[in-house]
């Protein structure tokens, strides 16, 4: 009996639920209405603003940026909205599964959407890092192959490729467990498994690793290009067209570098976590560790918004000027006494050699005129 309550909760150990405190519980509640709220206040500003700047701008790759950034932060809002949602209800019932659950349908309708709307961020930072790349370094094939339409059909594949991962599991019969904490669910990975019960989580962290990747790759690529393109720019001047186009270029990797560095903090341990426990399912360890690795990816979808409020050029060119006049005061006044002290000395010599004063032997002066016929060295008189 102590085994199948096991392998029904996702715990290597059996057990009903926790006889932790009433204050513990409270505590859980509150940090998810903490989270929860921040999320869908930051998901909705940072929407404002990118819907304000698609308005704003027309060029093509930063509307098309603009698109795929804005249906990424529309997916975060979501997911804290339905997921936030319901750990509310499980909260709301103690945590009892058996009591509110039992044919598990609710189980699945969370892990369902725990899958699809932690996996449909990372595909998407993967596209529009790939995007860039090719805005970047192919802006004639961009400009021509890449439309809007194009793009929103790309979004709308990624949110297919998400679901179908998502109800990968109910498709095989290989229903969502409730996990050792019981306020979750998510892959079965306790339990009489096999191969088929290791084929969702595998995908889902294989996917999820390689859009980390192809970000990294993508945006190191595209960061050397625009270096490459900011030194031809230098020797160009004249084209400003070019220097305002490499200025949102610049904002976008910015951005995307962000996104990426965010992804791979809050994402990457969970995702090699369900690697670990596919491979080796009686690892405790790796058990321990679930529940504060998934706390981690959920602050992914609350720090993503913050990269678009922040990371934009009005907000990037105030902290330059700041850090500039901090750590660059010292090095202006110097420059400034340097250049003072060097027309000084440029305007004392010119005024010696255009009225230089010449002296006879005697020690009398000769008159201007005669000086002057005596400087010219074309005068062999």
């Amino acid at each position: 009996m102590t085994q199948n309550r096991s392998s029904e909760t996702g715990c290597l150990s059996g057990g009903g639920p926790s006889n932790g405190t009433r204050s513990q519980a409270e505590v859980s509640v509150i940090s998810s209405v903490i989270s929860m709220s921040v999320g869908i206040l930051s998901n909705t500003l940072a929407l404002f603003i990118l819907v304000k700047a698609y308005q704003r701008f027309r060029l093509k790759s930063k509307a098309c940026f603009l698109l795929f950034a804005s249906g990424l932060v529309v997916t975060d809002c979501l997911g804290h909205l339905i997921n936030g949602s319901l750990v509310f209800y499980v909260y709301s019932y103690r945590k009892d599964w058996e009591a509110f659950d039992p044919k598990r349908i609710l189980c699945g309708v969370f892990g369902t959407s725990m899958v699809f709307f932690g996996l449909s961020p990372l595909l998407l930072g993967g596209v529009m890092a790939v995007e860039r790349y090719l805005g970047v370094t192919h802006p004639f094939f961009h400009s021509a192959a890449i439309a809007s339409c194009h793009m929103k059909t790309l979004m709308g594949a990624v949110w297919l490729l998400a679901l179908f991962v998502a109800l990968l599991p109910i498709l095989l019969c290989r229903p969502y467990q409730v996990q050792c904490s019981r306020s979750w669910c998510f892959f079965r990975m306790v339990g009489a498994r096999d191969w088929l019960d290791a084929v969702s989580p595998v995908l889902f962290s294989t996917l999820g690793l390689l859009s980390l990747l192809v970000s990294i790759v993508c945006n190191a690529m595209t960061g050397l290009a625009l270096l490459q393109s900011k030194q031809r720019s230098r020797r160009d001047r004249h084209h400003r067209h070019h220097r305002k186009s490499s200025a949102h270029h610049l904002e976008m990797i910015c951005q995307l570098l962000a996104i990426m560095i965010v992804s791979c903090v809050c994402w990457g341990p969970f995702l090699v976590n369900v690697i670990v426990l596919n491979i080796n399912d009686e690892d405790q360890r790796a058990y321990t560790r679930m529940l504060l690795t998934v706390r981690m990816a959920t602050w992914n979808q609350i720090l993503d918004p913050w990269v678009y409020i922040l990371l934009r050029k009005a907000v990037l060119r105030k902290l330059f000027l700041v850090t500039h006049r901090c750590c660059g005061s010292r090095s202006q006044r110097l420059y400034t006494w340097r250049c003072g002290t060097l027309t000084r000395s440029v305007e004392v010599s010119t005024s010696v050699i255009s009225r230089p004063e010449c002296r006879c032997p005697d020690g009398g002066a000769i008159p201007e005129s005669n000086a002057q016929l005596v400087v010219q060295p074309g005068n062999r008189t």
